[in-house]
């Protein structure tokens, strides 16, 4: 089977590979799909709620936190409870998280999670109360508030009074649009004439060539700082529609860059080769050492009227088998397929593949960068 997946993926390659599947522009792709305008990004948010209206499936009396929050709210409702009396089991603690978008103005709502911090056993069908969301920074920017939505029950109790069913994570929630964003973050998109993109995957001649493509465009107006940020110098004429200008530079084709990188998953046996790895000229030989261990039972029966018993013995068979190793000179190519193909005539699993990559590359025959993960 595994010889199986190895030629499969081995014959993929060569198809993807042959004269006349592929395009030349085939690799040229937006601009958009491999950078992004540096400013524009998302905010994490972070707040600690009740959440009230449980069934009995909320936190114990053990959940001091619960006990005293309990205690906090109702006190700045002007209500006084005796701590040591208060039961928790309906009301569960809670960790209210979010990710606030660019560009969302005051008013606009936000979905966020909900998820138990005590020993709730589920918190499905109960009702976040009002709860702050704050960035890093420690400023509110969100109110969450709303129904708590787990996708999943618990039936049953726990603690040995009878058996539990559960499904998904009852202790985890959403609650859509639950929260209203109060503040937003100040997006200043070009409005002092300038600004920058950042690669998703750093790369020098990428930056260079999304520069050039820019400035073919537009002029000088663009210059590669560095492999990961291009700075870009708006118009004037875009001055006032710098939307309008991200939007043409987005558009822009170009063709991306990249090191030729092997990906390997040891766990799955899992090898993804970009189409640019090469090799030298380098001599493969892979055999193997098959040894089998046997156990057989062996029953002595006494002879006739000797008033002996019966004696079951144990026989250990060991065999060693060597297999005749393969060898295969690889030449020196660029071509994935021939580098696959040349496993394969090996009679390598996928397993053997990563191996013999490995060893390729300490030899110092392997043009590429080996992660492992």
């Amino acid at each position: 089977m595994k010889k199986f997946i190895a030629l499969l993926i081995a014959g993929a390659f060569a198809a993807s590979l042959l004269p006349g599947t592929a395009s030349a522009d085939s690799a040229v792709t937006r601009i958009k799909d491999i950078a992004r305008v540096q400013g524009v990004r998302s905010n994490q948010l972070m707040g600690y709620g009740l959440v009230v209206g449980l069934n009995g499936t909320g936190d114990s009396n053990k959940s001091t936190e619960t006990i005293q929050s309990i205690v906090n709210m109702l006190k700045s409702y002007g209500v006084s409870v005796n701590q040591s009396t208060l039961k928790a089991d309906n009301v569960a603690a809670v960790m209210v998280t979010a990710t606030l978008p660019p560009f969302v103005r005051e008013g606009d709502t936000i979905d966020v999670t909900v998820s138990s911090l005590g020993d709730a056993d589920s918190i499905q069908g109960g009702t976040l109360l009002q709860t702050p969301l704050r960035a890093g920074n420690g400023n509110v920017y969100a109110v969450a508030q709303g129904a708590v939505s787990t996708g999943g029950f618990m039936a049953g109790r726990g603690g040995g009074s009878g058996s539990t069913a559960t499904k998904n994570f009852p202790t985890v929630g959403m609650t859509p649009n639950g929260a209203i964003v109060e503040r937003t973050v100040e997006d200043d998109l070009g409005t002092d004439g300038s600004l920058s993109l950042s690669l998703s995957n750093p790369d020098f001649t990428t930056a260079s060539r999304i520069a050039s493509a820019i400035n073919s465009q537009y002029g000088g107006i663009a210059k590669a700082a560095n492999p990961g940020r291009i700075d870009i110098s708006v118009p004037a004429y875009y001055r006032n529609n710098v939307v309008g200008f991200v939007s043409s530079i987005e558009e822009l084709p170009v063709m991306p860059d990249h090191a030729a990188k092997i990906v390997v998953n040891e766990r799955t046996g899992t090898i993804v080769m970009g189409g640019d790895v090469s090799v030298d000229e380098v001599a493969i030989t892979q055999g193997g050492l098959s040894i089998k261990v046997q156990k057989n039972r062996n029953a002595s029966q006494p002879d006739p009227f000797s008033y002996g018993t019966t004696i079951v013995t144990r026989n250990t068979d060991v065999r060693v088998k060597e297999d005749k190793a393969s060898t295969i000179v690889l030449p020196a190519t660029a071509n994935i397929s021939d580098i696959v193909g040349a496993l394969n005539a090996v009679g390598a699993t996928p397993r053997d593949t990563i191996s013999i990559l490995q060893a390729i590359k300490a030899s110092g025959a392997l043009h590429a960068e080996l992660q492992i993960i």
